[in-house]
């Protein structure tokens, strides 16, 4: 029988494939100015452990400690107090393929700032699909 203090819901998750060499795709996730280019200023550096904040500008300075980094193939960091993001990169001739997982996702919590996660998973899953197309013309560019 389920745990009934947790109610997992499914990972947020985008594969998409760009137009550009590994190497600017991975530097379009795991550098600060990257990042920052199509997703929210920060000051992330790429190593296992290294705490940093992303600027959720309403929302304010959100905590973030990268989890795994083995380039230029994936990057993982927690953001906030029950996300992971994960991006993983593949290689494909001149291609990249970038699948983008948010995970963390249960029904019977809520953010830092007390929203329910069904509805902002919703939100998010909206806004990752923009990202993602953001993020193909920065790395397209």
């Amino acid at each position: 029988m389920a745990n009934e203090s947790q109610a997992t819901l499914e990972d947020i998750k985008y594969t998409v494939v760009y137009n550009a060499p590994i190497a600017k795709v991975w530097d379009a996730v795991a550098t600060a100015e990257g990042l920052g280019a199509w997703f929210m200023p920060n000051d992330l550096q790429p190593v296992e452990g290294y705490e940093f904040h992303l600027n959720a500008a309403q929302f304010g300075m959100s905590p973030c400690k990268v989890t795994h980094v083995d380039p230029p193939n994936k990057l993982s960091f927690n953001w906030g107090k029950d996300w992971t993001l994960t991006f993983e990169l593949k290689e494909l001739d001149d291609k990249t393929e970038l699948t983008l997982t948010h995970g963390g996702w249960d029904a019977n919590k809520v953010t830092e700032f007390g929203a329910p996660h069904t509805p902002i998973r919703d939100n998010m899953n909206q806004g990752w699909a923009g990202l993602v197309k953001k993020l193909q013309a920065y790395v397209e560019a």
